[in-house]
């Protein structure tokens, strides 16, 4: 009875109401008391065509959080109003990402070859947390440069962006020279694999941490789309997230 007053309350004009969502999307819903917070999810549910499973999962990982804390103030209202509208590739990049379905010890000493398999063997959440419309291509992609051969960690295909995303794992701080082997990939697939009408590849470097004024050095000058994330392999402190929200909001209206 309590959540068909809440129901009443939050959604009194029917028009708003989306008939592809079923009442247990809304009853997950509306234990959300922040208005753009749901405001978020409910259009990502539409957008994405969540299951409540899925429903359940991003709103503990604190997508709206990691998603709106890259953002500007009228950025923030506009993923309330109309969901994370995918047009470039700075609109699917996290950080960080949550990996917890990976089922990894927080400080479990794992390779990078481990952690690999563990994404591969937990593929369909890997691409839930990703985002719309990534399609797995390979692992450990093979290219070759001046008869030496690299291999690309995992590599997708974004089809709404219509360009490959390639993700190198690391395991540690990540460094230049990881950065700029990247670049190398990037470049690779731009001339050598890039159909043609399709966009620039786009590169992620997830790591455990990273140092950022060495990452803003190694970066500078590089004209490909390449970002450094972190990886976390257990659920945020939404209540941290939300303090950190708070805060930038307020130093963002203030300093209009």
């Amino acid at each position: 009875m309590t959540y068909m007053r809440l129901f009443y309350l939050k959604y009194k004009k029917s028009e708003t109401l989306s008939h592809k969502l079923s009442w247990s999307h809304y009853f997950e819903l509306l234990k959300i008391d922040d208005e753009l917070e749901r405001g978020f999810y409910e259009k990502q549910c539409l957008l994405e065509n969540w299951s409540i499973r899925e429903l359940k999962r991003q709103k503990k990982t604190a997508l709206f959080h990691r998603i709106a804390l890259s953002k500007a103030a009228k950025q923030i209202i506009n993923l309330s109003k109309h969901g994370n509208i995918i047009e470039k590739a700075e609109d699917v990049i996290k950080d960080p990402y949550i990996l917890e379905f990976l089922k990894i010890k927080e400080n479990c000493n794992h390779s990078e070859k481990e952690f690999e398999q563990k994404i591969i063997d937990n593929l369909q959440m890997f691409l839930l947390e990703l985002g719309k419309g990534f399609a797995f291509v390979g692992r450990q992609y093979r290219i070759t440069l001046d008869n030496t051969h690299y291999y690309v960690d995992l590599v997708f295909y974004n089809r709404i962006l219509k360009c490959f995303a390639l993700i190198d794992l690391k395991i540690g701080s990540i460094t230049p020279q990881d950065i700029g082997q990247m670049n190398a990939y990037l470049n690779y697939f731009k001339k050598e694999e890039m159909p043609e009408g399709d966009n620039e590849p786009f590169g992620i470097i997830l790591g455990t941490e990273n140092e950022n004024v060495i990452i803003e050095y190694a970066l500078g000058g590089i004209s490909s789309k390449l970002f450094v994330s972190k990886y976390k392999l257990y659920l945020p402190d939404k209540k941290e997230l939300q303090k950190k929200l708070q805060t930038l909001l307020e130093d963002k209206i203030n300093n209009k």
